[in-house]
């Protein structure tokens, strides 16, 4: 596999296709605005990457930078990719892309009662398997809570805090309530 990364603007050819799976790929809940991660690939601190397989268009990669952090806020691969290797390899060159750095993403809580245990846990399974490691710290955005899992070292809640304070500005951090708590 050849995995290469462009980052996302919108005179991108696939510009069209990365707006579809971020709204087909995340629920509601989930998702931030998409003007404002637009507007934010602005700043040298996001790195909002289109993701190709051999030249083809793959999926994409939102990561928000922040000191020695750099924090996975949204991942996926099309559905017609899933299930080759894709993301294994896309994980291996973003590994090599953020060595050094404190390097996490958040997932959903691997909760028994939930309706997609199974997906949960797969999700979890295989971010182990790409050489991710469980942290000690959960997030809660909203009424949702996850999980964090990373490379690098641990995160600790006021540095997700003030990441994220810096990424979505003074005014939404008021309207976006995002809390990190240790474990």
């Amino acid at each position: 596999m050849n995995i290469e990364f462009k980052r996302v603007t919108k005179k991108l050819p696939e510009y069209k296709q990365i707006k579809q799976l971020y709204f087909s790929a995340f629920p509601s809940e989930e998702r931030a605005p998409f003007y404002l991660m637009i507007k934010r690939t602005k700043r040298e601190d996001v790195d909002f990457l289109s993701i190709y397989n051999d030249g083809k268009w793959v999926g994409m990669i939102y990561i928000i930078n922040y000191l020695d952090l750099s924090y996975v806020f949204y991942f996926a691969l099309d559905d017609s990719q899933r299930g080759q290797g894709i993301g294994s390899a896309v994980l291996r060159e973003i590994h090599k892309l953020y060595s050094g750095r404190r390097f996490f993403l958040a997932l959903e809580q691997l909760d028994k009662n939930a309706e997609n245990y199974a997906q949960r846990l797969s999700r979890s399974r295989f971010y182990q398997k790409n050489g991710l490691k469980k942290l000690k710290i959960s997030i809660k955005e909203g009424n949702v809570v996850y999980d964090s899992m990373g490379f690098g070292g641990e995160v600790k809640p006021d540095e997700y805090m003030a990441m994220m304070k810096n990424y979505t500005g003074f005014f939404f951090s008021m309207l976006y309530k995002v809390e990190m708590f240790e474990n």
